[in-house]
């Protein structure tokens, strides 16, 4: 996942919505591929977990 620093929690979902869709909606992807939606998709949970936490601290 390219570094955002701008990057907000609704973009960062989005983003992962539409790697979602595109897996579903793509028959036959090289494993190299795949791997890097997957990988790119957890990095971006991630990030939204970490706003999550960021805001449940800040309570």
């Amino acid at each position: 996942m390219e570094k955002d620093n701008n990057m907000t929690y609704d973009e960062a979902i989005a983003k992962v919505e539409a790697i979602v869709k595109e897996l579903e909606q793509t028959e036959a992807l090289s494993m190299e591929v795949y791997n890097a939606k997957a990988k790119e998709a957890k990095d971006l949970l991630d990030f939204c977990a970490k706003q999550l936490d960021a805001y449940s601290s800040e309570k």
